[in-house]
């Protein structure tokens, strides 16, 4: 009998090499969730990672393993389908904060509210970067651009506090310049039952030079072991919400509640991608007639 060998980061090796700016935070991104499916001892033909349109959206050409890349901002409903029609494969969403807290800031909320099981990697480098600059929903009140001469004039978007209000089960924080605790930390997603938010602090080299690595590694700290309990909301909220001189790393939050794909009836006969169908027979097909003619 032969046994299977164990995963290794060799098995998520792609043969493309990226484009990123030397010293972008998807390097240490893609770092992270390699080592992340490994550690979780997940196969390459057992992931499926959904990109919208970005620099970090980039990142299924850089691994192993089965990507689908669609609209800006459409990520998550895509993931979704995927996730619901196919729940052997574990389904990752890779996007940044332009595509999902921009154009997609509609459907990231209901699938928090909705729980379905999938594991959102929201990489915030709080600019869009692909399209050279621009400032984002993320990016902080007076932030100057060239698109913003001025200053940013808009509130910022707190993705962690946005997943809290709408009902996410787990939610997480991390930082590109940390890829062990990241790593840890989207282990911890992959093995939550439900939907998943992994906000991830990636500095932009290119075009924003204010939230550098060094200007969060004055700031970030580890919750684990402070004491801290990840199962209350409302200290969820005040850490989300947490930002400036201090900002916490770590699991906010994580509770068990039914998943989407646990409460459809129609899903408890199996997957719908491995269902067979049969033929209908002819007392059916009059039944459908009569039905519907």
């Amino acid at each position: 009998m032969s046994v299977a060998q164990p995963v290794t980061q060799k098995d998520y090796a792609s043969p493309v090499k990226p484009t990123w700016c030397p010293g972008c935070g998807d390097f240490g991104i893609l770092a992270a969730v390699k080592g992340a499916l490994v550690q979780a001892g997940l196969a390459p033909h057992e992931i499926l990672v959904v990109s919208g349109i970005g620099c970090g959206s980039k990142l299924p050409d850089y691994a192993n393993v089965n990507g689908f890349m669609t609209l800006h901002g459409r990520a998550v409903p895509i993931a979704t389908g995927a996730r619901l029609v196919n729940p052997g494969l574990k389904t990752l969403v890779v996007h940044g904060d332009g595509d999902g807290m921009g154009l997609g800031m509609g459907h990231f909320v209901h699938a928090a509210r909705r729980n379905v099981e999938i594991v959102d990697l929201l990489q915030n480098n709080q600019i869009y970067g692909l399209t050279k600059g621009q400032y984002s929903p993320t990016s902080d009140p007076g932030f100057v651009t060239s698109t913003s001469p001025a200053g940013a004039l808009d509130l910022p978007v707190s993705p962690a506090a946005l997943a809290l209000a709408a009902g996410a089960t787990f939610v997480a924080r991390g930082f590109a310049g940390d890829v062990k605790q990241l790593s840890g930390l989207i282990v911890r997603a992959l093995a939550h039952k439900g939907y998943a938010l992994m906000e991830i602090l990636q500095p932009c080299v290119t075009f924003n030079r204010k939230n550098t690595y060094d200007w969060y590694r004055e700031r970030v700290y580890d919750l684990e072991g402070s004491g801290y309990d990840p199962t209350d909301r409302a200290a969820a909220f005040q850490k989300a919400l947490e930002w400036g001189d201090r900002i916490p790393l770590g699991v906010l939050y994580q509770v068990r509640l039914p998943t989407y794909e646990e409460q459809v009836a129609g899903l408890r006969m199996g997957p719908v991608a491995t269902r067979r169908l049969e033929p209908l027979t002819a007392e059916q097909m009059e039944r459908l007639r009569a039905e519907f003619g």
